[in-house]
């Protein structure tokens, strides 16, 4: 018996390791396609679109074990919410990957026309914002920390604000010159994209207060900033 649920604990363990590993290579992803989009730099943009295979094979990985766990151990109560937790991890660290991608993607494109500086260094930014809540949220995960995870939950509505006013800014100059309309619809995208990256770290927020409370949502409300979401 204390052989099985030693085995069980070391599943448990190794299960919650790999999204640590997953939440780690999904991190590099983001902040590696911000340090492409800013610096027009396609080696690291291709190497963000390369790397995304392995976000994926991890995913289907985890939800896997978390399935064989769940189905063989039949855990309760918070055993049962962490193995849940895993999965839901996973899928929103791989849609950072995928987002970390389509950022790249659009880097490759980017870089053939002239840069747009003023947006460029706006985009940054939120980049920059979006990497360091996607880290703060990962870091809560690692350590149990509720009260940071709420934090990140808290403050959602900086990403949105953000966005709204790169949408202004971005119409701005497709209006004032059509000649920047397809360079600004690919930022716009980039800037879509940052956005929902920061929507994902919010859902680990809850992710991880589900986990630790057993309750599906942190407060009946998120804090948004709804006026230009698509």
């Amino acid at each position: 018996m204390e052989h099985t649920v030693k085995a069980y604990g070391e599943e448990l363990n190794n299960l919650t390791a790999e999204v640590v590993r997953l939440g780690g290579l999904a991190e590099a992803q983001v902040a590696d396609s911000i340090v492409a989009f800013a610096r027009r730099d396609l080696a690291v943009a291709q190497s963000v679109i390369e790397r995304d295979e392995k976000l994926d094979t991890l995913e289907a990985e985890i939800e896997k074990k978390s399935i064989r766990l769940i189905a063989l151990r039949q855990p309760v109560a918070q055993d049962l919410r962490r193995a849940v937790s895993a999965m839901k991890f996973a899928m929103q660290l791989e849609r950072c990957g995928d987002l970390a991608k389509n950022i790249a993607k659009r880097c490759m494109v980017l870089a053939e026309a002239e840069p747009l500086t003023p947006l460029t260094r706006s985009i940054e930014r939120m980049g920059n914002l979006v990497a360091a809540r996607l880290k703060d949220v990962l870091d809560a995960y690692t350590s149990g920390d509720l009260d940071r995870a709420v934090a990140v939950w808290a403050r959602d509505d900086e990403v949105d604000e953000h966005y709204n006013s790169l949408f202004r800014e971005l119409l701005t100059y497709m209006m004032s010159d059509p000649r920047t309309i397809n360079s600004c619809a690919h930022l716009l995208f980039i800037a879509k994209n940052l956005e929902r990256i920061g929507d994902h770290a919010t859902n680990i927020a809850e992710i991880i207060h589900y986990e630790i409370t057993g309750d599906e949502m942190i407060s009946a409300d998120r804090p948004k900033t709804d006026a230009l979401r698509a």
